[in-house]
């Protein structure tokens, strides 16, 4: 029987301050590769990812309010050890609970409960990014055994992980590639399943998990494939709209430490005889990251409900685009806000607002590059624009399921006839009014549920504001583009 989740994570917050703040020094090895042994040791003593095991299993069953508090905890003190848990429980575990055959769950779960074994996902490979459905890694059946093969690279975990999610394309009689995605769960303890690790990347921020270029021939027994519902890729699209749904909960934990230090430091700083904070533009630094504060807490509240593993996510990419797009950018500006707001004391590489800079700009381009799913989110409402014969934005919108509530805010800057045939940069900005949109939609939802509306009123303020710019960089013209051999005639000292 497990105890209240409320003492559960409280118990574990206070062990993650003991272990980086007490018995060892969190800004000293965030400066090094890796977690030093011991303490992940005491920190997954605690079984942290027994939130994403099912209750059959002897974990807590896989709710997702408590897989988004268990990030959002890990993630104020640290943004890599909750990407660490974000691996495992997205990329890994909610996989294997939803889709493994019965037969071998039992063993790796129990392995993650009582001996902290870890597990990772490979899509990327070097050649193949964001381009998944070309990847050519690729497996054949031969008897009870799947031969795979290919390199996958920029795998967090990479030479950490007990288990990995392996994708791959089936390679029919002809040596083609079937257009469908095959996953494998690989057990790196098993002889023949060992992935050799050809070079280990030195990543710019995120210091404590390796990344790397991994070389994949192994063999697998066919009961470790996973069964897809329907096809492959949906369950690929399933899996990763699940990932950004829980995108917020990393987020959340890493703003409000953003929000609670620069509060602290302006409160605590004199200039002039006054406190930083009685400043007119600090007080308006802050009440972004308030904002920003505000919209996380509003994904995840929304998260909570639509995205548990019992839900079919493979046609929520709006829903799942807007979040992980909008809220891996308001970490960023929180980080930038924390180290601007700090001074010269936001250089030192120990300070947590330069640090989470690094830390959180890796969030805007794993698993899907911002500008991209911005693109995507046109693309898709374009596409139900059309099935409507509705090219008014906010006529649409305000038919529209995910902003139902928040559409009337913007009708000022919206009230007009859209062309579809749009050039790529006027899409990412049409994604990020959308996204803006839909994001007040879910604060509008948890607002009527009690949470406090002077945070709401600020957002809602915030969220016009930067619509309005968004619209105007939509109107203008901008058609520049780069300009090949600009060494030429440009040198400024030949015009003295």
């Amino acid at each position: 029987m497990h105890i209240e989740f409320s003492e559960y994570i409280k118990d574990f917050k206070a062990t993650l301050k003991d272990v980086f703040h007490q018995r060892y020094d969190i800004h000293q090895f965030s400066k090094e590769r890796s977690l030093p042994p011991v303490a992940l040791r005491d920190i997954m003593a605690k079984s942290p990812l027994s939130v994403a095991i099912p209750e059959a299993h002897g974990g807590r069953g896989v709710k997702v309010d408590e897989c988004l508090r268990m990030l959002s905890a890990a993630s104020y003190e640290s943004l890599p050890l909750s990407l660490t848990f974000g691996i495992n429980i997205a990329l890994f575990l909610e996989p294997v609970a939803k889709y493994a055959n019965p037969a071998v769950k039992e063993n790796i779960f129990k392995r993650f409960l009582e001996k902290q074994n870890m597990g990772g996902l490979m899509i990327t490979e070097p050649d193949f990014g964001s381009d998944a459905l070309g990847m050519q890694t690729y497996n054949e059946k031969v008897g009870d055994l799947y031969n795979v093969k290919g390199t996958k690279h920029w795998q967090g975990l990479t030479g950490m992980a007990d288990y990995w999610l392996i994708t791959s394309r089936g390679k029919n009689a002809n040596g083609n590639l079937n257009r469908d995605i095959d996953f494998f769960i690989c057990d790196v303890s098993e002889p023949k399943q060992q992935i050799v690790v050809e070079e280990y990347y030195d990543n710019l921020g995120l210091y404590m998990i390796p990344y790397g270029r991994n070389k994949v021939n192994v063999q697998i027994p066919s009961q470790f494939k996973l069964e897809p519902h329907s096809s492959g890729v949906k369950m690929m699209l399933d899996i990763l709209h699940r990932s950004r749904m829980q995108f917020p909960g990393m987020a959340l934990g890493f703003i409000k430490r953003m929000l609670d230090e620069s509060i602290t430091y302006c409160n605590e700083r004199i200039v002039g005889g006054k406190k930083l904070l009685e400043l007119d533009q600090v007080k308006y630094q802050i009440s972004t990251i308030q904002s920003a504060y505000t919209i996380a807490s509003a994904m995840c509240f929304r998260s909570s409900t639509n995205s548990g593993i019992e839900n079919d996510l493979a046609n929520s990419g709006i829903e799942a685009n807007t979040m992980k797009a909008y809220v891996t950018d308001l970490m960023q500006e929180a980080a930038q806000t924390l180290t601007q707001l700090s001074g010269s004391k936001g250089f030192k590489m120990e300070n947590i607002g330069g640090r989470g800079i690094m830390d959180s700009r890796a969030f805007q381009i794993f698993e899907g590059s911002n500008e991209m799913l911005y693109t995507q989110i046109t693309e898709m409402l374009f596409k139900l624009m059309k099935r409507k014969k509705e090219f008014n934005i906010y006529n649409f919108l305000k038919e529209y399921e995910l902003t139902s509530k928040s559409f009337a805010y913007f009708k000022e800057y919206i009230n007009f006839n859209v062309d579809t045939d749009l050039k790529q940069r006027k899409m990412i900005d049409l994604g990020k009014v959308f996204s803006r949109i839909i994001s007040l939609n879910f604060v509008l939802e948890m607002q009527e549920k009690g949470f406090r509306q002077d945070l709401t009123a600020n957002c809602i303020e915030l969220l016009k504001l930067d619509v309005s710019n968004l619209i105007n960089a939509f109107n203008s013209k901008n058609t520049v583009i780069q300009i090949e051999d600009y060494n030429e005639n440009s040198e400024w000292y030949n015009f003295i």
